[in-house]
């Protein structure tokens, strides 16, 4: 049996480009005892995984020939892991590939109590996944929202930013989101139930507009001049949690942060936050997100295209006209 995979063949310089990557295909080897054979049936496409082409970040840079990152739904086909039967549905970083053999390390069987209609497994890397776990503990265990809290939110359109607004709303705080162009932020206001949404084009004056009695929480998504602009208009003791930083990933030197002083006068902290850092609670939020989504407190948007061969573009398209919510390839 044939199996494909994408991989890096040659580090970016700037923005991605799908040549940056090549297709090949390997040799499903027999399995052996304890092992287990997945067909993806969905892969990710995460602007986070930019980093990672060209410098180590909170993982290990992917070298040239490595297989692209990419968290994973798939069916086991082959099992000789008593842990694993065959049929049963599971979640990974398994990457950009068709197949993958694996000893089962890392393998997360879905929870039928959770992934049942009307919610599909393409959620478990989605709202439930990394995405929405990222929103759900940055903001209830790094920050640490309060009703009544102003919360901005970056890149809001997006799956973590679209998340991470909806959850300061349930827990009673106004929010705001930066997004890029009027559809997005209809789509954040009308669809996502933000109270405001910013263009991130223009923003230098407006914050402060939107937000007249300040900023308590910022969940950056972006960095650069965004961070910096959200800087000045913090209140006092505010807190910013930086879950990504998008718009450096392409730059060839960071933008960074300017106005630092303002950390001091206004008593600001700034913390980063890794997902992964939460693993033990992982179910008992997940849960928590799919029952709001049942009750239709939480809603979500997965942008999906056909076919493993586009998983290149999809990606280079998250940098200049990304779709709405998650970008996931169904194979």
């Amino acid at each position: 049996m044939i199996a494909h995979e994408w991989v890096l063949e040659r580090t970016p310089q700037g923005l991605p480009d799908p040549a940056d990557f090549s297709l090949r295909g390997w040799t499903v080897p027999d399995l052996d005892e304890g092992e287990l054979l997945v067909a993806n049936r969905f892969i990710s496409v995460d602007a986070g995984v930019r980093d990672r082409l060209s410098r180590d970040s909170y993982g290990p840079r992917t070298p040239v020939g490595g297989v692209i990152d990419g968290f994973t739904v798939g069916e086991v086909i082959a099992s000789r892991n008593p842990r694993f039967a065959v049929g049963d549905r599971v979640t990974a970083g398994g990457g950009w590939r068709t197949h993958y053999v694996t000893s089962g390390k890392g393998q997360l069987v879905l929870d039928a109590e959770i992934f049942t209609p009307p919610i599909p497994d393409s959620t478990a890397i989605g709202v439930l996944g990394v995405s929405g776990l990222t929103a759900y503990f940055g903001l209830t265990r790094v920050a640490r929202i309060w009703p009544g809290e102003t919360v901005l939110v970056s890149s809001a359109a997006g799956t973590v930013g679209a998340t991470a607004g909806q959850i300061a709303r349930i827990n009673g705080c106004r929010v705001v989101g930066i997004a890029g162009g009027d559809d997005r932020c209809r789509y954040v206001t009308e669809v996502l139930g933000f109270d405001a949404c910013l263009d991130r084009h223009d923003l230098d004056h407006s914050i402060g507009d939107v937000c007249p009695e300040g900023v308590d929480v910022y969940f950056d998504n972006v960095g650069g001049q965004l961070a910096d602009s959200a800087l000045l208009a913090m209140n006092r003791g505010g807190r910013i949690l930086v879950a990504g930083q998008v718009s450096e990933y392409n730059a060839a030197e960071p933008v960074g942060i300017r106005h630092l002083r303002e950390v001091v006068e206004r008593r600001v902290r700034i913390e980063g936050m890794v997902v992964w850092d939460f693993l033990p609670d992982y179910r008992s939020a997940m849960e928590t997100l799919a029952g709001w989504i049942r009750e239709g407190r939480l809603t979500y948007t997965e942008t999906i295209v056909e076919g493993f061969e586009r998983a290149p573009e999809l990606f280079c398209n998250l940098f200049t006209h990304a779709g709405l919510g998650r970008s996931l390839v169904r194979l």
